[in-house]
């Protein structure tokens, strides 16, 4: 039975990901960052998912995730990894925080490289495969996101890298690119966004208030009209699974 790894299940691309493998037959280990998250996954699939706590920056969870792993695959190794968690922080480039800048960047491409170096012996074993939740905006870029789209721009350059260094084991490693899908990170950005700006100075809100708008009109507006994240489910299935997959996949508008 084959065993995968998704971090960031808790919500949105993430849980509909760990339910749908659990629904196909894989045994998931699902990241989660609180028990109450936990528990609401296991209400809602099979004795085959495990929830268990991991924030990716997390250093000792991430070690404790290895350890799991290692203990639960034994010499079958792991089959799947998908480096799901993600955030969006949204603000003006001149005017965003460099530590928000920074926690931009750690969450969503640092701690995916972390999550891999520890897993990857396991994978190795399987010959398994790298699943990257990049996005649409790995490709193209626009306002207001200027840290979200460094770190997915950067996904995707870490993404065909690692692709090319694990060739030689046989270990797929393959980009996903969602574009608007209906899922929280649109509000939780948002809340961000609101959070930066009533903490800069007013000039701010002079350059950029209406760009700022803008893009919450727009977040608003996907996080209702986007594609379902079980569509998103659905290829993350197929790349795990396919005798062939392609070295990425865009969903979505």
């Amino acid at each position: 039975m084959a065993t995968v790894v998704i971090t960031g299940a808790s919500k949105g691309i993430g849980r509909a990901a760990a339910l749908h493998l659990d629904s196909k037959g894989f045994t998931v280990l699902a990241g989660v960052r609180n028990q109450a998250d936990g528990e609401a996954l296991q209400r809602a699939s099979s004795s085959r998912l495990q929830p268990i706590i991991v924030d990716i920056i997390n250093t000792e969870q991430v070690a404790q995730l290895g350890e799991t792993v290692r203990q639960l695959v034994g010499q079958n190794g792991l089959d799947g990894l998908v480096n799901n968690a993600g955030i969006a922080v949204a603000a003006p480039l001149e005017f965003l925080p460099m530590d928000e800048f920074r926690r931009q960047i750690d969450v969503n491409l640092t701690g995916h490289l972390a999550v891999t170096q520890t897993l990857l012996p396991y994978i190795r074993q399987a010959k398994g495969r790298i699943i990257n939740i990049s996005s649409v905006g790995g490709r193209i870029a626009g306002p207001m996101l200027g840290a979200y789209h460094a770190s997915k721009f950067a996904m995707e350059g870490l993404t065909d890298s690692l692709r090319q260094e694990l060739a030689r084991w046989e270990i797929k490693v393959i980009s996903i690119e969602p574009g608007a899908i209906a899922t929280p990170i649109w509000e939780s950005g948002s809340n961000t966004a609101e959070r930066l700006m009533s903490q800069m100075p007013a000039q701010a809100q002079e350059y950029y208030g209406k760009a700022i708008a803008g893009a919450r009109a727009f977040a608003a507006k996907a996080s209702t009209s986007g594609l379902p994240p079980e569509r998103v489910a659905e290829i993350i299935a197929q790349a795990l699974t396919a005798p062939k997959p392609r070295t990425r996949y865009a969903v979505g508008t």
